[in-house]
């Protein structure tokens, strides 16, 4: 891990797989966190020369891959490799959709084809275990799900919002493990590229590009500040926990 104590910033590995799926509203609050942002391209990057323990935080984002494909796309089992690695060091890390797909993988449990895609502006229950985690900004919030996949719950692991067709939206182990199908990233701009890149898909879901845009100037100003506060108060506990280490030093 990154010698913080000796003055160095922390940083923050993050795997990306499409650019149209980036960082969005995160990037600025790891920024604001001191965090180095170091972004990877996993389909054009050689997974298996990254040090997986040496980021201080890493960041695995959403994909058109599946965490199952690891036979058409050979770095996403990489990825769960990479992830394996980080667990059995409880070094910290962030799953946005896909990552928490590979995450739930990498734990063991079985990822697959949800019976329908969930697609649009909507909202997640926040369980009780929720409520004590970063996931309880996400109470009353509305976000844009965009995915067709969903996995089983890992052992070990905390739920903290399910969805009436998706029980797994959320999950953590301890401080330093959080992962969310939701996509807490998503910016105006990124919202843009995803109704050009995915829009024909939205009739099935009686959806129209001209109600995403309505929706996403209703609901995206609570969803940005929701999930600015998700990531700043797990990148605060995360902070917490080093602390020990810089009073030691």
């Amino acid at each position: 891990m990154t010698d913080v104590a000796a003055g160095r910033r922390p940083t923050a590995l993050v795997l990306r797989h499409d650019s149209a799926i980036g960082l969005g509203n995160l990037g600025p609050v790891l920024e604001e966190h001191g965090y180095e942002v170091v972004t990877v391209d996993a389909p054009r990057a050689d997974v298996t020369a990254i040090d997986a323990l040496a980021p201080d935080v890493l960041v695995v984002l959403g994909g058109d891959e599946a965490a199952y494909e690891a036979d058409v796309y050979p770095y996403v089992g990489h990825e769960i490799e990479l992830l394996r690695k980080r667990i059995a060091a409880e070094a910290p890390v962030f799953g946005v959709c896909l990552g928490a797909q590979l995450l739930a993988a990498a734990l063991g449990a079985r990822v697959y084809k949800g019976p329908r895609k969930e697609v649009g502006w909507l909202g997640v229950d926040v369980t009780d275990a929720g409520g004590a985690s970063p996931v309880r900004h996400a109470r009353g919030i509305r976000f844009v799900q965009w995915h067709g996949d969903t996995f089983d719950l890992p052992e070990g692991v905390e739920r903290l919002a399910s969805s009436p067709e998706y029980a797994n939206q959320a999950f953590r182990r301890g401080d330093w493990m959080l992962a969310v199908q939701f996509h807490p990233e998503v910016t105006p701009a990124i919202h843009e590229d995803w109704l050009a890149a995915w829009g024909d898909e939205l009739p099935e879901y009686d959806l129209t590009v001209e109600r995403m845009r309505e929706l996403q100037t209703s609901c995206g100003p609570d969803a940005e500040a929701a999930s600015r506060a998700i990531i700043g108060e797990f990148l605060d506990g995360l902070a917490a926990r080093r602390l020990p280490t810089r009073l030691a030093g």
